[in-house]
C-alpha cells in the first residue's frame, strides 16, 4: 500500500476512477514547498519553497490502482518523486511534477483513450501521441452533442456490444479496430464482425469569400493522400482546413487557420455543413465554413506554419472561375466541392446584403 498526493485532472472523481480502474476515496491535503500554477487552464505542479499546493490524498493505494495511476503520468509527461505532506500528522506521499492539461470532459474522454492502452503500450509510446489522442478526447465530446434521427434508427443503449479493441498503427494518426456485434434492422444482433477506421481527430475547412469583388480565396499544397493513390497531380486547390485544437471551438480554428495559411483576418463565418467525409473508413468530422472578408489585389502569398513543413500557396479566383474549377474536376477534393456548390446558392444573397 502506498501513500499518494493528487492535483490538477485527478482530483475530479469521474477522471480518477477511469485511471485507478475503480472509484478510491480521497481526503484534503496541502503539499508543502510546491506551487500549483494554471496556464491556459492546464496546471502545473513544482518544487517552490515556501508555498503550499492543495490537492488529494490517497492514504492506502494497492499497488494495481499505483501501477495505473504511473502509467497515466507518464503518459503525460510527468515525473515520479516523493515528499512530505500534510494531511493531519505529516506523511511521505508519492508525488509527480510536471504540467498536466486542463481539466473537464475533453481531459475524461482523452484519459479513457490513454487507460485503453494500459497493458497493450508502453507509457513512452502514448506519451509520444499524447497531442494527437487530446485532440481524438476533444472529438469524442463534440460527438456527444445531440444530433437529429428523425429517419434513420435512433441509437439506443445495447445497439452495439463493444467486444475488442486494438491500435495496429498509431503515429501522427492511428488505426483502431473493433470486434462488435450491432444492431441489425430486425431487431437481432449481427455476428461478430471487424471493422477498422482511421483517426484523426476533427478538422475545419473555411473558403475566404469577397462579395463586393466575387473572389474567393484557394490554398494550394502538396497532399500525400492523392500522391498515395498514384495521382500524378498531388498538389489540390482547397478550402483553408485544419485541425481543431483541443480547447478550441470549431470558429477559433476556423480563424486561427486562416492566418497560418494565408495570413488572413477573417470576419462573419457562415456555417456549411458538419459532416463525414467518408464514414466507411474515417473517424474524422469536418465543421466547413465560408468566411466573409476583405481580399484585394496582392491578399494571396505564401504561407504556411514552418515547424510543420507546411508549403501553401494562395490563389484569389473569382467565383465564376472557381465553378470552372468544380466543372472540369481540378477542384477535386470533397470539402472544396461542397463549400463551392453552397456558395454557388447563396452568393446571390450574399451579394445583396453586403453594403
Amino acid at each position: 500500500m502506498s501513500a499518494v498526493f493528487l492535483w490538477g485532472q485527478l482530483t475530479d472523481p469521474d477522471l480518477r476512477a477511469l485511471v485507478l480502474g475503480q472509484e478510491i476515496a480521497a481526503e484534503a491535503a496541502v503539499l508543502p514547498d510546491h506551487a500549483l500554477r494554471t496556464d491556459a487552464g492546464a496546471a502545473h505542479l513544482l518544487s517552490e519553497p515556501g508555498a503550499e499546493a492543495p490537492g488529494l490524498l490517497l492514504r492506502d493505494l494497492a499497488e494495481a490502482a499505483l501501477t495505473r495511476l504511473e502509467f497515466y503520468a507518464a503518459a503525460l509527461g510527468l515525473a515520479p518523486a516523493m515528499a512530505e505532506l500534510r494531511a493531519g500528522a505529516p506523511l511521505q506521499a508519492r508525488l509527480h511534477l510536471g504540467k498536466a492539461p486542463p481539466q473537464g470532459a475533453e481531459a475524461r474522454a482523452t484519459a479513457g483513450d490513454i487507460m485503453a492502452l494500459y497493458g497493450v503500450k508502453p507509457a513512452a509510446a502514448v506519451a509520444a501521441r499524447l497531442p494527437q489522442m487530446q485532440v481524438r478526447g476533444a472529438a469524442r465530446v463534440r460527438a456527444a452533442d445531440a444530433v437529429p434521427a428523425g429517419l434513420r434508427r435512433p441509437a439506443a443503449p445495447g445497439d452495439v456490444a463493444p467486444l475488442a479493441r486494438r491500435e495496429p498503427y498509431a503515429f501522427f494518426f492511428a488505426v483502431e479496430e473493433h470486434d462488435l456485434r450491432f444492431r441489425r434492422f430486425d431487431g437481432s444482433l449481427s455476428p461478430q464482425v471487424t471493422r477498422a477506421a482511421f483517426l484523426s481527430g476533427d478538422a475545419v475547412t473555411v473558403l475566404p469569400y469577397d462579395p463586393t469583388r466575387d473572389r474567393v480565396l484557394l490554398v494550394e499544397q502538396f497532399r500525400a493522400g492523392p500522391f498515395a493513390r498514384g495521382d500524378r497531380q498531388p498538389w489540390q486547390l482547397e478550402a483553408i482546413a485544419g485541425r481543431i485544437d483541443p480547447g478550441e471551438t470549431p470558429e477559433d480554428a476556423a480563424r486561427r487557420e486562416a492566418v497560418e495559411e494565408a495570413g488572413l483576418t477573417l470576419g462573419a463565418l457562415l456555417p456549411v455543413a458538419g459532416y463525414y467525409p467518408s464514414p466507411g473508413i474515417c473517424a474524422e468530422y469536418l465543421y466547413s465554413y465560408v468566411a466573409l472578408c476583405d481580399l484585394p489585389d496582392g491578399a494571396a502569398g505564401v504561407f504556411g506554419v514552418e515547424g510543420e513543413a507546411e508549403d501553401i500557396r494562395g490563389h484569389l479566383i473569382g467565383f465564376d472561375d472557381l465553378m470552372t474549377l468544380v466543372a472540369t474536376g481540378e477542384a477535386g477534393n470533397a470539402p472544396l466541392l461542397l463549400t463551392a456548390l453552397w456558395l454557388q446558392r447563396e452568393r446571390p444573397r450574399l451579394r445583396r446584403e453586403t453594403p
